[in-house]
């Protein structure tokens, strides 16, 4: 292809044409590689699409790199993880070096075989060369090796109709030589922000400096900084007044130095109608900045109930870059996709929670600057320096990021000194994609541990070092880390305000995640006064004597006043927690999360592994029923293992019990596990995420055809109620169904339109709202018509002001997180299911959850 000319590029193999977005990669579906297609294929001899030189054909021989005489790049990549299979199932009819014509055989593959170790064999077709050409034209239905058109790519062009020269890219922070160099030299500048040129502005400055095809650089008494760069701009140290010069070389230097000039004198987005006059450059730094507290007290954080309880300790922050990582790397190349792959994930999560913050102003504020330090060209140029050098990715970009910390941190002005913690932060998230997610730091027991936002496994891991407490910016009241937490009995605080990540470590705290005074809401109390601890205190002790005393009884029937009696069962996950369970008085397992045992793996477990495991749970609890939900994953919980196709809602997509029909090989292997293991009390199959009659028959099927291959007697089978067509239709599903479990978490989800995950809907995600009551009503009626039995097992079952209006509703069994049941089982105690009936009729004609919630106070509850 020469200056100007389009290549037309074939299909290398036959088969439907995939949009590169849809491929079930970070690394091919975000473009990280670059723009291209990707094929199903359904032949298996590589082609290749044009006329080229093989300019790399990779060791394993699942990928090959292809450059035509006209500069254009091409790289074509066979299947998804085909790289560590190391050649098997690939025959290579080429080698680096050779011409080849459009058509020629590059590659033969064995498709049988890979599909047996690889994921998938999609195969992406990826233009290398994105900085001088563009696909233009791409093929969409099915394409035949060899004769369809695939693609056409052309030069980029600038305004001028010349083809476009590469000028660097903006988040490198680096530039190819310019086509004319002009050097341009500003006046001085002062800065007239009350704080400087701290985070916020910098994170503008260094934007719209990116945005310009020059080197820009900022002068400040004989120091410089590269524009482009937020960590250089700050570690600048230019304090209100400071006098700055801009200085410019390339193409686009004097248009760039007057838009920075004219955005530092109009202060770079801040507000200046309060600032104070401008000091002078010798004046002396500002007072530290204040604490960044809630606005109604400086010492309080308020959030939402995840896991009830109080706590005292000392306040501990999880190090985000506290991750265990191997020091050298194994290939620069795969090293650097691993940066990049990291990087990308992390800026789109940032991005997500910047449009999730709402009208939190200075939430938004703070995750836009941790994006432009993200992208600070320094810390990168760093990191990459560092893996060519021969360090892994993980390992290079924590040291750089810990090397623009260490030199924020000197910083005498205390506020820009402080934004060393966002850098921080914001390496932490990203070391987090490049190490797979889970941290090992050790927080010492009694503490309250703090932090932007804890998985499931962090969760089990400081439950275990005993923490006291945890609380986090993001997270909701359904999340799997929450339900942990519950079951666990950890006092667990979400949606805490950002200001939470400037608490300092050390001091004491108190968090109260109790009901009262103001129901859902909880608060994190910073350094209580003596008296304030005298009181919580004296709260915790009360608390401690009637749990001893609702344990003391938690072996006996929860039966109301009035004589009605309620199953009580567990939520467990494991053997241990089934042994818990049983010590504190469960009359069995209601809701057996399996996949659980799933995650945090590199395969699925075996089915001799998942048989071990449901014996080991049936033993424990001798003669009481287990419940055993199949696999329910998908949508917020992905398995790193079982790759899903991209989609733009996933929890309206491949989860729960669709997942059996994507991979039937582990929903049958995971039947004959259950089937396999012998339960004196009775084993029930729960299926998740049941939509529709049609699903329901097609796993029925599956599950008879294994238990008559096995020789099993039959077991029940049930429906998890969180889809409301399942509670529009429980009277047709009750018909087909022995019982049914009623998951409030997703019903309440789906109902309200609300993402559980979502970290700003948290606090309005309530069961209890009138719409999700009226559900369970229909459930309950269509059940007790067909004499099946109906249960709970969401989250608000082990709520104990919940227990009344869902009593009076006419559920007679609650399966609840382990740590609840002595409550629970004490509440029911306590009720008189008439009165309990009488305030359900009442409850079902309110308008909003806080109605609900109201109606059930302290005050109103039926005695």
């Amino acid at each position: 292809m020469h200056p100007g000319d389009t290549l037309t590029l074939l299909a290398p193999l036959s088969g439907p044409i995939v949009p590169i977005e849809s491929v079930p990669d970070p690394v091919f579906a975000d473009k990280v590689v670059g723009d291209g297609i990707s094929i199903d294929p359904t032949s298996q001899t590589l082609l290749a699409p044009c006329d080229a030189t093989v300019t790399q054909l990779h060791a394993a021989r699942h990928a090959i790199t292809l450059s035509t005489a006209g500069g254009v790049e091409i790289l074509i990549h066979v299947g998804i993880d085909t790289v560590g299979l190391k050649g098997e199932g690939f025959t290579a009819r080429v080698k680096q070096g050779d011409r080849v014509s459009a058509g020629q055989a590059l590659i033969e593959f064995d498709a049988d075989r890979l599909l047996h170790k690889a994921p998938s064999l999609l195969t992406q077709v990826i233009l290398l060369s994105g900085e001088t050409s563009a696909i233009v034209e791409r093929a969409s239905g099915a394409a035949r090796a060899g004769v369809s058109r695939l693609m056409t790519v052309s030069p980029r062009r600038k305004a001028g109709g010349d083809p476009a020269q590469a000028s660097g890219t903006a988040e490198a922070g680096a530039s190819r030589p310019p086509r004319a160099t002009v050097g341009v030299t500003s006046a001085l500048v002062t800065v007239p922000n009350p704080h400087g040129l701290h985070a916020r502005p910098a994170a503008v400055l260094a934007s719209e400096a990116r945005s310009f095809a020059a080197d820009i650089s900022v002068e400040l008494a004989g120091r410089n900084a590269n524009a482009k760069s937020v960590v250089g701009l700050l570690n600048l140290g230019a304090g209100p007044g400071a006098e700055l010069r801009l200085v410019a070389s390339g193409s686009e230097a004097a248009r760039a130095v007057a838009r920075l000039v004219e955005l530092v004198r109009s202060g770079l987005g801040e507000d200046l109608s309060a600032a104070p006059a401008a000091p002078g450059p010798a004046a002396p730094s500002p007072a530290p900045a204040p604490r960044a507290v809630a606005a109604d007290d400086a010492r309080r954080l308020h959030g939402v109930i995840a896991a009830p309880g109080l706590a005292i300790g000392p306040v501990c922050k999880v190090d985000p870059l506290a991750a265990p990582v191997e020091e050298r790397g194994l290939d620069t190349e795969v090293e650097l996709a691993r940066l990049h792959r990291a990087l990308t994930h992390t800026r789109h999560e940032l991005k997500q929670l910047v449009a999730a913050s709402g009208k939190r102003v200075e939430q938004a504020q703070i995750f836009s600057a941790h994006l432009s330090m993200l992208d600070d060209p320094e810390v990168i140029t760093r990191t990459e320096v560092a893996i060519v050098e021969g360090k892994s990715a993980p390992f290079a970009w924590r040291e750089a990021v810990m090397a623009s910390y260490r030199e924020l941190a000197r910083q005498s002005n205390p506020l820009l000194a402080a934004r060393a913690n966002d850098l921080r932060d914001v390496g932490g998230r990203a070391l987090r994609h490049l190490v797979g997610g889970d941290e090992a730091q050790a927080v010492p027991a009694g503490s309250i541990v703090v932090a932007e936002t804890l998985t499931p496994s962090e969760v089990v891991r400081l439950a275990d070092q005993g923490a006291a407490g945890l609380v986090s910016v993001l997270g909701g009241t359904t999340s799997h880390a929450a339900i942990l937490a519950r079951s666990l009995g950890v006092p667990y605080l979400v949606d805490a305000s950002a200001a939470l990540l400037a608490v300092e470590a050390g001091g004491t705290a108190v968090l109260d995640a109790l009901n009262a005074p103001n129901a859902g809401e909880a608060v994190l109390l910073l350094h209580p006064t003596e008296a304030e601890l005298d009181g919580y205190r004296a709260r915790l002790g009360a608390r401690q004597a009637l749990r001893e005393r609702q344990e003391a009884a938690a072996a006996e029937r929860a039966v109301t006043r009035d004589g009605v009696r309620v199953a009580v069962l567990a939520n467990i996950a494991s053997a241990d927690d089934a042994r818990k369970a049983v010590r504190l008085g469960a009359e069995g397992v209601g809701l057996l999360r399996t996949e659980l045992m799933f995650f945090d793996r590199a395969a699925a477990p075996t089915e001799a592994e998942q048989t071990a495991a449901y014996q080991e749970i049936a033993d424990a609890l001798g003669e009481r029923p287990l419940v055993i939900r199949t696999l329910d994953v998908g949508g917020d919980k992905p398995l790193s293992y079982m790759p899903l196709p991209a989609e733009d809602n996933p929890l309206l997509g491949i989860r729960g019990l669709r997942i059996g029909a994507l991979h039937p090989t582990i929903l049958r292997s995971q039947l004959r596990a259950i089937l396999s293991a012998r339960v004196a009390g009775g084993h029930r199959v729960l299926l998740p995420m049941v939509a529709g009659i049609e699903e329901l028959r097609e796993a029925k099927q599956v599950l008879e055809e294994e238990r008559r291959r096995a020789g099993s007697p039959p077991v029940e089978l049930g429906v998890m109620v969180e889809v409301p067509s399942v509670a529009i239709q429980a009277d047709r599903f009750a018909a087909e169904v022995d019982f049914f479990s009623i998951g409030t978490n997703d019903l309440t989800q789906y109902t309200l339109a609300m993402d559980r995950t979502h970290p700003r809907l948290a606090a309005r995600q309530d069961a209890l709202h009138p719409a999700v009551l009226r559900l369970i009503a229909a459930t309950v009626q269509a059940a007790r018509k067909h004499e099946r039995h109906v249960g709970i097992c969401g989250a608000v079952a082990s709520d104990p002001d919940a227990v009344a209006v869902l009593i009076g509703l006419g559920v007679t069994e609650l399966s609840v997180s382990v740590q609840a049941m002595p409550e629970v089982k004490a509440r029911i105690r306590e009720l008189d299911a008439e009165a309990c009936r009488e305030l359900a009729r009442a409850a079902l004609d309110l308008g909003t959850a806080a109605e609900v919630r109201a109606l059930l106070s302290p005050g109103a509850r039926p005695g």
